[in-house]
């Protein structure tokens, strides 16, 4: 609470803020190729007003600093006695990222006025002087010339160098992966502030192409005013107004079946979720921008409304139903900013976005299914982000506040019938003929976050320092648990389920119309229907010192992170997050620089793990006694504090021979609270959470072959250690599987090998004392996982200039290999996790991407994308056909995820030791734009996905529980089940209005 009163004052009392860079150009005396003093080099930005020009010194090195964002800029230098007029290509500008530029001048004592031409062979793109940073952007006309699904950001993401589309584990999990890092990890920015939703950690706002100026990703070896991430950051700088009102309106449609081809398998919408039949995507919107007052406040703005339609077919023949449910996806995109330039010194800027996003569970199934409409329910994603900023300069010195509030609404079931029981019908038989009422569970996360920057440089000669801090709170409520109305499972009689089919109610059936004599085979109800949740407090503080020795730029930095969750169910928080990072860059001439760099890179400490610690916890007498036995055993320290490491979460009961909705509430059943056996539950870890770090090291080398292209390679090496996984302090003993003579051990046999062994499946006894509230499981989150990445990426851009192409060609050779893979990935025997060191599930070998834009005739572009990537790893599970279960060690975790280690492998097969075959993907957009007689233009818009209609085992982004990546059997049987391919070739169509 005291957080926000101070925030909410922060937000009235400042002026407003506005994102801000340095330009650094080089002045180079193009015939002796020395640094060239004395030079009027201007700095014009006519869309904005903007204009500041100085001389160049001894050094040749002009600095432009606390330069606005908005806009197109120009760097043309004067002529003079010694010199003639040199200028370099428009530019635009990248929030929290500074431009170097190198301004080539003529000498007149060399050169005669007809030899100027010269200057055409330099400036259209230029090497980074700056820094050893791996990076790479995406222009605002990249972003509108390459097929981009749905206008949707993320689907441009991979056309960066070293970012490729991901597995995740579960459906809404980032889309792409930096370095094949987890991308639970990855920091999302818009604008330099943050738009992670932090309880798992993907994209908050989805931000529309439509409002986005350029994108960035930053790699490896950043500065240290970027923190919380060794994985990488996503930075998106959004659109401004200028002088001239300009701007668009569009309609875009994805008409889907019969235009796309044809598929057995299952797509994903824009949300990561599948569907299937009768798919078809509208999308509308505007955004403009102006100026209120010419050259001193700009504003812009973008709505975007995008409805996807979805058929989901409703099978049921025992209830004698057949139909097709239609259901629909909604999202609403709003942006806006407003700039202010207070003078030259001041500057100020306030930007929101709120996005909400719908996403039908309307019943039915992909491939047909029994959940009826009365048990229909969606998933919400809304989301508040409002930033303010402050820049003020002086001659030595600039400085920026920054302020945000954002809040991320997650609610993951939200039930038709919020009010209803769920009742799951069977046939005489067992099987399941309807699911019907509530969906059974509650997920409803509640995030309210504040974010303040302060950031300061001075301007002290050959040095530029840097310090500032970066602190962000965020509140979570989490609404979990089970189902507080009940949940049934109900088994009907022929005659019975006879009598439901000839009512003739069909697809109306709800829970009210299973008859009251229906067998209750099962019924089960949430004992506790309350919230979890805590605060959790980072903050982070950086210096870094940019020294000038000649061409030699050092760059010297330390930060240091806290986080306090880091704390867990201990009282010391981790506070040795001191990350030092170095690196130089040295320009061996005005086209050609060489880098390297170190730094060390902490990661945050991820909310779900602590929340699921929270929520999957328990505070009855006999868990609590559990626990002492484990740390009378030396499992748990010494010193572990009980009431510190466990929690009163969420708890379901469960009774049999119950009469049909009649079953007793939760409040009549908390007396069987104390006693409840559970396969599962969770503590706090009594040691704390280490912050995930890795060590980056890169080197680099650039060249500038002529003023349009770019030669660059990166060679990179990532050590990440402290990741997460699950640890079980009960685990049983581990157990060897000979590949010659396979002995399955049984999960009762297994049961009295624990350390606390459990009897029956349903108790243990400790000191003499029988105990039945206790779990056959427990586990905690531990950071003591490690992963190994080597890299090395060739990268060769071409900007168009005077020619009628423009291109960019990326090939990645990587390597990266893990003893973890998610947060709750668990070793497959007893936690050994030597064993697990493995291909990460997002290696890959090669990576070849690329994009070449044709410009035959005025007013049109042809665009070709491609995407070639060796396949990704295969898991190979036991073959159950063979050894009668997939859980041969008897552990009981034969269900579920495979990659997070929840079934053995095949014997004698070690983690990911097999390969899907290669994936290769092109895509296809042709536009070309009217000109309209009274005033702007038209353009017309057809984009084609994998033109050539390849069916992709690999490569594309993918749930893990429905990928190719899950093989039963050794890799020697060839064996290949295909569960999903990437998407069939599909089209899409687009009209815009520009003015």
């Amino acid at each position: 609470m005291t957080f926000r009163i101070t925030l909410l004052l922060l937000l009235l009392s400042s002026t407003l803020a506005f994102s801000q860079n340095d330009i650094e150009v080089r002045v180079f005396d193009l015939a002796s190729l020395q640094p060239a003093s004395g030079v009027m080099v201007n700095l014009s930005n006519p869309e904005i007003g903007y204009f500041q020009q100085t001389y160049s010194p001894e050094d040749g090195i002009v600095r432009f600093t606390a330069v606005p964002i908005s806009g197109t800029y120009y760097v043309y230098a004067s002529e003079n006695s010694e010199f003639y007029a040199s200028d370099t290509s428009s530019f635009s500008l990248i929030s929290n990222t500074d431009r170097s530029l190198t301004l080539i001048m003529p000498s007149k004592r060399q050169y005669t006025l007809d030899e100027v031409k010269v200057l055409d062979d330099v400036g259209g793109v230029d090497i980074n002087s700056l820094n050893g940073v791996v990076s790479s952007s995406l222009s605002v006309k990249e972003i509108q010339e390459i097929p981009i699904e749905g206008r949707d950001f993320t689907r441009a993401l991979f056309r960066l160098p070293n970012v490729t589309q991901s597995t995740g584990f579960y459906p809404e999990a980032p889309f792409v992966s930096i370095n094949g890092a987890n991308g639970l990890f990855t920091q999302y920015q818009i604008d330099g502030m943050g738009n992670n939703e932090n309880f798992l950690g993907g994209p908050k706002f989805s931000i529309p192409t439509g409002m986005i100026q350029e994108i960035t990703v930053l790699s490896n070896n950043f500065s240290s005013e970027f923190g919380w991430s060794s994985n990488g950051v996503f930075n998106v700088t959004t659109k401004s107004g200028t002088n001239d009102f300009h701007g668009e309106v569009y309609y875009q449609l994805r008409p889907g079946p019969p235009l796309d081809g044809s598929s057995p398998f299952a797509q994903r919408d824009l949300t990561g979720n599948q569907v299937k039949d009768g798919f078809r995507r509208h999308q509308v919107g505007t955004a403009f921008g102006g100026a209120l007052k010419k050259n001193k406040t700009f504003y812009f703005l973008d709505f975007e409304y995008t409805r996807d339609r979805k058929d989901n077919l409703l099978n049921s023949p025992s209830l004698g139903v057949n139909e097709t449910v239609r259901g629909y996806n909604n999202f609403t995109y709003l942006s806006g900013k407003l700039d202010h330039y207070w003078s030259d010194n001041i500057r100020s800027t306030v930007r929101a976005h709120v996005g909400f996003v719908n996403v039908d569970r309307q019943g039915g199934g992909l491939e047909g299914g029994t959940q009826f409409p009365s048990a229909a329910n969606s998933q919400d994603r809304n989301s508040i982000i409002v930033a303010l900023q402050n820049s003020f300069k002086a001659k030595r010195f600039k400085t920026d506040l920054n302020v945000q509030y954002s809040r991320f609404d997650w609610n993951y079931g939200k039930p038709a019938n919020p009010e209803s029981p769920q009742t799951t019908v069977w046939d005489p038989a067992e099987q399941t003929v309807a699911i019907l009422g509530h969906p059974g569970y509650r997920f409803n996360s509640i995030e309210n976050s504040g974010q303040v920057q302060n950031k300061w440089a001075f301007f002290l000669g050959k040095h530029v320092l840097k310090a500032g801090f970066d602190y962000r709170f965020s509140d979570f409520v989490l609404f979990g648990g089970g189902n507080p109305n009940g949940n049934y499972t109900v088994k009907l009689t022929q005659e019975e389920l006879d009598a439901i089919a000839a009512s003739g109610i069909g697809a109306d059936l709800d829970v009210g119309d299973i008859p009251d004599t229906a067998e209750v085979v099962n019924y089960a109800v949430e004992l506790r229907e309350s919230t979890t949740g805590t605060d959790q407090h980072i903050l982070g503080l950086y210096v870094e010192d940019q020294v000038q020795i000649g061409r030699l730029r050092l760059n010297l930095g330390l930060r240091w992170d806290v986080d306090n969750l880091s704390k867990g169910g201990g009282d010391q928080l981790d506070l040795n997050n001191i990350a030092p990072r170095v690196s130089f860059n040295f320009q061996i001439d005005e086209k050609r620089s060489f880098r390297m760099g170190y730094g060390m890179y902490y990661d945050k400490i991820l909310y779900a793990y602590y929340s699921d610690a929270l929520q999957f916890n328990s505070t009855s007498a006999d868990y609590r006694a559990q626990i002492q036995e484990l740390i009378d055993q030396g499992i748990l320290p010494d010193d572990t504090d009980i009431n510190q490491v466990t929690n009163e979460g969420n708890l379901v009961a469960t009774l049999p021979n119950v009469d049909y909705l009649q079953g007793p509430s939760g409040d009549d059943l908390q007396g069987q609270r104390e006693n409840i056996f559970s396969n599962e539950l969770r503590i706090l870890n009594p040691n704390g959470y280490q912050n995930p770090y890795s060590h980056q090291m890169m080197i680099g080398y650039q060249q500038q072959l002529t003023k349009n292209t770019l030669f660059y390679i990166d060679v990179m090496h990532n050590r990440s250690n402290n990741l997460s996984r699950i640890q079980n302090l009960n685990a049983p003993e581990a157990y060897l599987i000979d590949p010659d003579n396979v002995v399955v051990r049984s999960p009762d046999d297994a049961d009295l090998t624990r350390p606390i062994p459990i009897y029956e499946s349903r108790f243990a006894v400790v000191n003499g004392d029988t105990l039945t509230g206790i779990a056959r499981n427990i586990v905690m989150t531990e950071n003591k996982g490690k992963s190994r990445y080597y890299a090395a990426s060739f990268n060769f851009t071409k900007v168009r200039g005077d020619d009628k192409y423009a291109l960019r060609l990326i090939y990645t050779l990587s390597r990266l290999e893990n003893n973890t893979e998610d947060i709750n990935f668990r070793a497959m025997d007893s936690n050994d996790f030597e064993a697990e060191w493995g291909p990460s599930i997002n290696d890959r070998t090669h990576v070849i991407s690329g994009f070449v834009s044709y410009y035959p005739i005025k007013g049109m572009v042809i665009n070709f994308a491609t995407l070639l990537q060796s396949g990704q790893p295969i898991n190979r599970i036991p073959d159950a056909t063979i050894y009668g279960t997939t859980d041969l060690n008897g552990d009981g975790r034969s269900f579920g995820d495979a990659y997070v280690g929840n079934s053995d492998r095949s014997p004698g097969e070690p983690r990911n030791s097999d390969r899907l075959p290669w994936s290769v993907n092109f895509d296809f957009g042709i536009s070309y734009t009217v000109p309209m007689v009274s005033h702007g233009s038209m353009e017309f818009r057809m984009d084609i996905f994998n033109l050539f209609d390849v069916t992709n085992l690999s490569g594309y982004a993918n749930n893990a529980t429905q990928s190719n990546q899950i093989q039963i059997g050794p890799a020697s049987s060839g064996t290949l089940t295909r569960r999903n391919a990437g998407a069939p070739r599909q089209f899409q169509f687009g009209a815009r209005y520009l003015f």
